[in-house]
């Protein structure tokens, strides 16, 4: 059910404009057959009436029900989804290049070295003071249990989260949520026990009162679980 969950926050705002419309037309004709009732004569007529106010009630009260389904998966479901929820994929050859022509004892070498990767280093969108992950580093190796810390500080800050993803895909899974000020602090755990050896994406979101998440800070680093 994760990515069922993720997919219905991703297209929150969407689905809230879906519901708002079907909300309107539900009262709407909840409110005419109500009208219709109360101006009945007839005893059938009075009848056929209440049965279409039944109806446009029970439709307006389930479009309530989604919204509330909805708002409860967006704000308390989806961001505390475990990581473990990503679909491992191969670890990408960050260092792939060419083969040229080699030698025979260029070829031999080669062959017996090690080939070791570097981890991708780097962050973007890290602002000190205000959005910002100290630790670990960027292009860090992790493994098991690490203490995400860092700064979320901002004006108008409504809670925080920190997420991960593959490097080179878009599936974010959130490890964690809170909703205090934290400065050059512990943000959290993050147990990367459960994923896949190779690069990701860890990424601090901020959200502030009015619901807009702000940009997010990233930084690449490698699991290296034995």
């Amino acid at each position: 059910m994760g990515p069922v969950y993720r997919t219905l926050a991703s297209y929150e705002e969407l689905i809230y404009i879906a519901l708002a419309i079907g909300a309107m037309f539900a009262f709407r004709r909840m409110w005419r057959a109500w009208r219709e009732w109360r101006d009945s004569v007839y005893g059938l007529e009075r009848e056929f009436a209440l049965r279409r106010l039944g109806q446009a009630t029970a439709a307006a009260f389930l479009v309530l029900a989604l919204i509330f389904v909805e708002f409860s998966v967006a704000t308390f479901i989806a961001p505390s989804l475990p990581a473990s929820d990503i679909l491992a994929t191969p670890t990408l050859d960050l260092l792939l290049t060419p083969a040229g022509t080699q030698s025979p004892v260029d070829a031999t070498q080669a062959a017996l070295s090690p080939v070791t990767q570097e981890v991708p280093s780097g962050m973007s969108g890290c602002i000190p003071d205000e959005i910002m992950i100290t630790s670990p580093e960027p292009g860090a190796e992790v493994s098991g249990i690490v203490k995400i810390i860092g700064t979320a500080d901002v004006p108008n800050f409504a809670f925080y989260k920190y997420e991960v993803a593959r490097l080179g895909t878009q599936e974010w899974a959130t490890i964690s949520a809170d909703r205090k000020l934290v400065k050059n602090e512990e943000l959290g755990d993050w147990n990367t026990s459960s994923l896949t050896n190779g690069d990701y994406f860890l990424r601090l979101v901020i959200t502030d009162h009015v619901g807009v998440a702000l940009e997010p800070c990233v930084i690449a680093v490698r699991v290296v679980n034995q």
